[in-house]
Order: C-alpha cells, then structure tokens, then sequence
C-alpha cells in the first residue's frame, strides 16, 4: 500500500489516501466508510481523514486502511477517487512528533567529508518547519550560499518503540519513503552542532508516499540515486549503510521512545556537492530528483526564498 497526503484545490485542508496505481488516488477514509456500510450497514468506527491524526491513531488504524483498499480492489466499488494529476501531494506526514537523522551512515560519505568511520550513529535532529511535500519547491534561504542535497531512505514508525532489539526491529516498522536531507553546510560548519544548517524554513523534501513494509521485500538491498538537473550525483545502496535499519530502531529506541509517526531519515550515500571539485551546491532554478528502488522518485525545484 502506497499511503499519501492529498488535496484538491489550494484552499482544501489535505486528506489521508492511497494510490490505487499510479493514476489514482483513492480516499481512505471514504472507502473505509463505503467497507462498513457494505459489511455492517453502519459506520460502526471513525477513521481519521486528517493525515496527521491518521499517523498519530497507530497499528488498529493502518490495519483498516489495509481492509479497505483490499476491498476496493476485490469488489470494484468506486469510492472516492481522483487522477493522480486532479490532486496536489503533499508531505505524507506534515507534523511528525520527531524527525532524526542520522549522519555518515555510509562508510564513502564520511570519507568525502573528510571523517572517521563513527562508533555509534550519529543523531540529530530537523523539525517540522522544515518539511516539503513533492510537489513544493526547496527555499534557499539568504543565509546560506552552500546549499546542498542529501537523498535517504526514511523509516516511518508504525507503533510505539522502546527498548526494542533489532531482531524485533520490523514490527516497529510502518513502511518506507524518500527523503533530501537539504543542508546549508556553511551555516552546518560553522558550530560542531549541525542543527541550523539542517532546518531551515521549507527546505526538505520527504514523500511522494509511504510504501508500507509489508511491499518492502528487502530494505537493505535498495539502490539509491541522486541527481541534480539531470547529473547523476548519487548512485548507492542501502546495504552500505554503516549502521543498518535493526540497529538503528533498537539505538535509537534505547534513547528515546519512538511514536506512531515518527520518522527517520537513515544517512545519505557519497556524492553530495559539497565534496565535488569545484563543489556543487544547489542555486535558485535547479532541480533535484531522488530515486529509491521499490519506492519511486521525489523531484523538487529550488527557489530563492523571497
């Protein structure tokens, strides 16, 4: 199941859907009601329209979405769907209550920014200010004149995670999607905390869906690209990751409690602009597009922030 935020039109609060393919949208919590009626003859539960407040609801909630695409698929009902192009995609989680990111999680990465191979995974933090959805241009802020680009694979948490040990790691897992971990590395570098240059104002992209582990046969063995304008940047696979998805859920989990919602983008592979000669970093009108295998592809213009 491919999980999106939806809308249509601008004025229109955003919809928790799937992709019935890759032409249609499809209202979950319209097909849910349309499932219940045809079961039961009532709506005997509320299923949250709000994408937010679908995240937040946990497993049960995932579960019934689930119910209901399957039963769209099997009886051919026609609930509440529109074209892929009639809609706006946003962020598939606008407001998640954490947002971690680890750094130099691939061995290449750390090389090229000139770093030892980390002991432990190296954690911090982006906010929700600085979340896009796919469809939303990157802001360059005035700030900053080294803007550069960062394609991950993210980790949605699917239920509430403490302590958990990375042979159980999967369970804790709602599915995957794309993130650009964007970063001003002038304004990084200038203090050892990454933080300021890491969360600027509508600067990162994550999206253009949640693919749900269950359709994730091997995350391990993703390969992972970048490019800008058209240039291959990036070209990696998830199984270079230093520290791996198990490892990360039981590291983290032992730090704090991860909640329905969260995300985790898990490190970016070597070819970042900040390490080309001359270095490549991102400028009013370029282009980014992230490809992740068995997930799919989030492009994103950047604009200076006016």
């Amino acid at each position: 199941m491919k999980l999106v935020s939806y809308r249509k039109g601008k004025n229109s609060p955003f919809r928790i859907g799937a992709m019935l393919d890759k032409k249609n949208v499809l209202d979950l919590e319209d097909a849910f009601r349309q499932m219940e009626i045809a079961n039961g003859g009532e709506v005997t539960e509320n299923f949250p329209a709000d994408p937010n407040a679908f995240f937040l609801a946990g497993p049960d909630t995932f579960e019934l979405a689930k119910q209901a695409v399957n039963y769209v698929e099997l009886t051919h009902v026609e609930p509440l769907q529109f074209d892929r192009e009639e809609v706006e995609l946003g962020t598939p989680i606008s407001r998640p209550g954490k947002i971690i990111c680890v750094g130099k999680n691939y061995a290449e990465h750390a090389a090229e920014m000139k770093s030892d191979i980390p002991d432990y995974p190296v954690l911090f933090a982006k906010f929700a200010n600085a979340l896009i959805g796919p469809e939303d241009a990157i802001k360059k802020s005035h700030l900053t004149s080294k803007l550069d680009y960062e394609a991950e694979l993210t980790i949605v948490i699917g239920k509430e995670a403490s302590n958990v040990h990375k042979e159980n790691a999967g369970e804790y897992i709602l599915g995957y999607t794309i993130g650009n971990d964007i970063s001003a590395r002038d304004l990084q570098k200038r203090t050892p905390q990454w933080l300021q240059g890491k969360t600027l104002d509508r600067s990162t992209p994550v999206g253009p869906w949640i693919v749900t582990a269950d359709e994730i046969t091997d995350p391990a063995n993703l390969e992972i690209k970048s490019f800008v304008n058209g240039e291959e940047r990036q070209s990696s696979n998830t199984k270079h990751l230093i520290f791996n998805i198990p490892y990360l859920i039981e590291f983290i989990s032992s730090i704090m409690t991860l909640e329905p919602g969260d995300i985790i983008l898990t490190g970016t592979p070597n070819g970042v602009g900040f390490a080309m000669d001359p270095p490549g970093f991102l400028n009013d009108g370029d282009t980014v597009k992230i490809e992740i295998e068995n997930i799919g592809e989030l492009e994103n213009r950047v604009e200076d922030l006016r």
